[in-house]
Formats: structure tokens, C-alpha cells, sequence
């Protein structure tokens, strides 16, 4: 059974890691699944924004450490192999992506969550690296994106400490944008997820592209890139459908062009 569940609610596809009894923990078998899950949503139409979540009890508890010797090719191998081509799904995906973290998020899983565009949590929720605890550095790209999201302090406090973060504190630190009871999740992250999907689709992805470039860029070189993006989109059918409805006073109809 590939352990990934996916299902549809108006324009939004819905992801479930689908192993609850580790809590969702990743197996490349898992992270395969994604990978191709996200793929089939990018290339459908009639899917505007990527919904991901976990089964049960937890959001990911990270790597499978009782799935045996899941890289007879290696480690480095075969996490790039058989990891990576999820993360990057996540990050170049022609959607926009929100996690609705519904228990831990551990390690491993707590990447996979900060790989998305914008995460919603339970109250129950919680976030923790856990990579010191068992003498490990982090991985992922926990490294790469938490210091982006929180600054360095906060993202050393949490992978040296290995301490659980609430919901309640991942939001004040800026991890999380919302907290929603835990029986009001789902409705609140298909809220979410359904605003996105409304959206000028390829406005939003630009706009999540020039962020990731701007890390690296300079400030002219960033100022001069996100013009020629703008020259790009503005012809396309929201950009028009936007300024005619401003122009009208009315709201906006988005069709993802």
C-alpha cells in the first residue's frame, strides 16, 4: 500500500500521509508516493492548491528508525534519491502548498512541513529537530529552513535543545500562521487552501519563486529580476481579469492563467 492518501474537495487536493500507526513516519516507499502524488496534482487542471496532512495522531514523525536498512545504497544516496525529489516537489510545485500539521512533527517531518508555502496547526501540535537527542545533526534541509523562517537563535535553541515547540509558539515565532482547535483543523486549513485555490495561480507561484531566488540575489539584481517576471505574468489572464475587476470595483474571477 503506497501510504499516501489523496483526495478532492472543490479545487484543492487533499495529501494524507497514510501511516498512522509510526506516525506517518517517512520510508522511501512514503516520500515516492509523494512525490508522485504532487506531481499528478501539478499537472491537473482542476487543482489549484496542494493540502498536506498526516493520519491520525501525528503530521511526521521523521525518518522510519524501525524500517531496517531502508538505503542498501547508502545513506547520502539514498536519501537524495529517494527523499529529495519530494522536498523539491514541494518547493517548485505549480500550486501553492499548505501543511495542516495535526500532531508531532518530528525531525525529518518537521522539514517536510516547513518545505510548504504556509502551515496551519492543531492546537495539540507540537515541532521538535530531536536530531540531538540521538547524537545526529539535522537534516532535510532543516538547516537550510529554519534559520530562513525564525533567524539563527531560535533555530539553534530548537536543534541543540531538541525542546517540543507548541502550536501556540510556532505561530508567535513564525513558523506557523494559524492555530485552530483539533477538531477544527481540517475545516480551517480547507479554508485556507480554498483562498489560495481562488487565487491567481501562477501570480502566486511567481511570487513564491522570487522569494526563494531573492536569498541569493542581490538587492539590484533581485529588483531587476522581479520586473522581468512582472513582464511575464502581466499578460497573462488573471493579471487582466485583476485589473479589470479593480478597474470595475467588483471581485476578482481567477482561473489559474
Amino acid at each position: 500500500m503506497a501510504a499516501v492518501r489523496s483526495e478532492q474537495d472543490g479545487a484543492v487536493r487533499i495529501l494524507t500521509l497514510d501511516d498512522p500507526q509510526t506516525l506517518n513516519a517517512m520510508t522511501p516507499q512514503m516520500l515516492g508516493a509523494l512525490t508522485r502524488a504532487i506531481a499528478e496534482a501539478s499537472d491537473d487542471p482542476q487543482v489549484r492548491c496542494l493540502l498536506l496532512t498526516g493520519a491520525g495522531r501525528g503530521f511526521c514523525s521523521g525518518q522510519n528508525l524501525k524500517g531496517g536498512d531502508l538505503f542498501p545504497e547508502g545513506v547520502l544516496e539514498g536519501v537524495m534519491t529517494h527523499y529529495w525529489p519530494a522536498f523539491r516537489a514541494i518547493r517548485e510545485c505549480a500550486i501553492p502548498v499548505v501543511a495542516a500539521v495535526n500532531g508531532v512533527a518530528a525531525g525529518g517531518g518537521c522539514s517536510l512541513a516547513l518545505a510548504c508555502d504556509i502551515v496551519v496547526a492543531a492546537r495539540s501540535a507540537s515541532f521538535i529537530q530531536v536530531f540531538s537527542r540521538i547524537a545526529l545533526v539535522p537534516d532535510l534541509g532543516s538547516t537550510w529552513l529554519l534559520p530562513r523562517l525564525i533567524g539563527r537563535q531560535r533555530a539553534l535553541e530548537m536543534m541543540l535543545l531538541n525542546e517540543p515547540l507548541s502550536a501556540e509558539r510556532a505561530r508567535d515565532w513564525g513558523i506557523v500562521r494559524e492555530v485552530f482547535e483539533d477538531d477544527g483543523l481540517r475545516a480551517g486549513a480547507l479554508a485556507l487552501a480554498a483562498r489560495l485555490a481562488a487565487g491567481p495561480t501562477r501570480a502566486l507561484v511567481e511570487t513564491r519563486r522570487l522569494v526563494d531566488e531573492g536569498e541569493h540575489a542581490s538587492y539590484e539584481g533581485q529588483f531587476r529580476r522581479e520586473l522581468e517576471v512582472q513582464e511575464k505574468v502581466r499578460a497573462g489572464a488573471d493579471a487582466l481579469e485583476g485589473r479589470a475587476a479593480f478597474v470595475e470595483r467588483r471581485a476578482p474571477r481567477f482561473t489559474g492563467r
